[in-house]
């Protein structure tokens, strides 16, 4: 009970953070997640035994890069084409047994970069994707609701009728019907969203949240597999009832490049 309770304000203290970082400016929601950023890249270097702070620095060159600095779209693609390509080498290796227990100190470097830094910095420019580059705040909200009502009703109906184990191997609490009941309710909240928010149409949040649950659930899966190399159950001690920043927002980071790329597609082709 008292763990809870403990997990149910730090939950509810988190969610006001972000709320009130994206109601209060563009400005405080940028060093909001660059101040993220910068404490799970430090709970992954742990995981990974990545020696020295020089990540660090590449992580605030790549955002004030890339946020602050580069326009050119073509600079954007590249990025974006390393953090999907990083995130779907990550996929293959939940397969893979323990294969990245061999990384070199080179290859965990990159790995950080462009797995947790470049998904820090895509998760920050989502908002900013339009011809005026104005912060489109209900469309960052729509997606925190998207992840959340995920992580909610997979939690509730995989405790329920959550029979069939999803990937015992790396994360055995999760079930396919815990993973199809926080589909099914994301979409449903899509729906909802779409009804309220013009930035995107109906079929385009729909399509919005198949990227964010599937992508979000991989997230979590390669997560848990960076601990369960590590030996450890959470990537830290920041957050009560949580553990790390990273084990909460492993989900919007893997995703974030996925959703990006998404919401270009759909301002093309619109």
């Amino acid at each position: 009970m008292k763990d809870l309770f403990a997990r149910s304000i730090t939950g509810i203290l988190y969610v006001f953070l972000l709320l009130s970082a994206v109601f209060l400016s563009s400005h405080a929601f940028n060093f909001l997640f660059l101040s993220f950023g910068l404490v799970c890249l430090y709970e992954f270097k742990k995981l990974i035994k990545l020696r020295h702070y020089y990540i660090f620095i590449a992580f605030l060159f790549l955002w004030w890069l890339f946020v602050h600095l580069v326009q050119q779209q073509l600079a954007v693609y590249v990025l974006l084409a390393a953090a999907i390509i990083t995130n779907l080498l990550l996929t293959a290796a939940l397969f893979s047994g323990n294969q990245l227990k061999k990384l070199s100190q080179l290859h965990k470097f990159f790995l950080a970069l462009l797995y947790i830094g470049a998904g820090c910095v895509f998760l920050t420019m989502i908002p900013y994707q339009n011809k005026d580059n104005f912060f489109a705040k209900f469309v960052i909200i729509g997606i925190f609701i998207l992840v959340w009502t995920n992580d909610t009703f997979a939690y509730l109906v995989g405790r329920t009728i959550g029979r069939t184990k999803l990937f015992p191997s790396i994360s055995p609490n999760k079930t396919v019907e815990g993973f199809l009941g926080g589909l099914v309710f994301s979409v449903l909240g899509a729906y909802i969203i779409a009804n309220y928010n013009s930035n995107m149409n109906t079929f385009q949040w729909i399509i919005t949240a198949l990227i964010v649950v599937i992508t979000g659930s991989i997230g979590d899966l390669v997560e848990s597999k960076f601990k369960r190399i590590a030996g450890v159950k959470d990537s830290g001690a920041i957050l009560p009832g949580h553990g790390g920043l990273l084990d909460r927002l492993d989900s919007l980071i893997f995703m974030a490049p996925f959703v990006y790329l998404t919401i270009q597609i759909f301002n093309h082709v619109s």
